[in-house]
């Protein structure tokens, strides 16, 4: 018999396991807050934003802007993919492994599946006409040339002539390079002429946390200076 005054082995033991089970518990409360309210992370697939995120990058996001905060022109943000142009074909998981990457992807604790999540940068902003006469010229915005200094080297900034008028609660994205981006331009001929709503925006990518050689901010290139939704 246990000493007197002394818990059994089994009652200790329930009581590290109650512990156990109440710190899990309030981690993935807290990460579920944080990527609720603050931040959330994602993965970049593919080389269409380099040389700004390149491919196997782990980003951060702001949930903060849009909203609260405005959207500014030269922010790079994360979306919702709006007409399947990812052209995702359905995958079917089962048992433990998907219930545990469901678990681990909802809290944030896992990077955000890249097969429903696109990374662009915002070109235009609701009522923004956005257009290029030459294909091997630049992008205008409301008549007057974007400084894309951004932009991949040798990438074209265009690449093919187009003219938009966008559309109040959307906007018009475009890769950093350009020449290997399936953005707006890519989906005119889809649902919505290749601009996103303004309601499928997750949020702003303020940071690259992975790899430790790429640690560092994403800012927007015209700061303070840059078009915003509340102009």
């Amino acid at each position: 018999m246990p000493a007197e005054g002394k818990p059994s082995a089994g009652r200790r033991a329930w009581g590290w396991a109650k512990e156990l089970v109440l710190v899990i518990v309030s981690a993935l409360l807290l990460s579920l807050v944080i990527k609720t309210f603050f931040f959330q992370s994602f993965y970049i697939p593919s080389e269409s934003m380099e040389p700004t995120l390149i491919k196997g990058d782990r980003i951060l996001v702001t949930k903060w802007r849009p909203d609260p905060l405005a959207l500014r022109r030269g922010d790079v943000v994360v979306f919702k993919d709006p007409a399947n142009w990812l052209g995702r074909a359905t995958v079917d998981e089962s048992g433990l492994h998907r219930v545990a990457k469901d678990v681990l992807t909802w809290t944030g604790l896992l990077p955000e599946d890249a097969g429903e999540h696109l990374v662009k940068r915002v070109v235009g902003l609701p009522g923004d006409v956005v257009e290029c006469t030459d294909p091997d010229g630049q992008v205008t915005v409301n008549g007057e040339a974007l400084d894309e200094e951004y932009i991949a080297e040798g990438s074209r900034a265009c690449g093919t002539e187009f003219r938009v008028e966008v559309p109040e609660d959307y906007i018009w994205v475009m890769g950093d390079n350009r020449d290997d981006s399936a953005d707006s331009r890519a989906h005119m001929g889809d649902p919505g002429g290749g601009t996103v709503p303004m309601d499928n925006i997750v949020g702003t990518t303020f940071a690259v946390v992975w790899p430790f050689d790429r640690f560092g901010g994403v800012g927007n290139p015209w700061g303070d200076d840059a078009p915003s939704t509340d102009d």
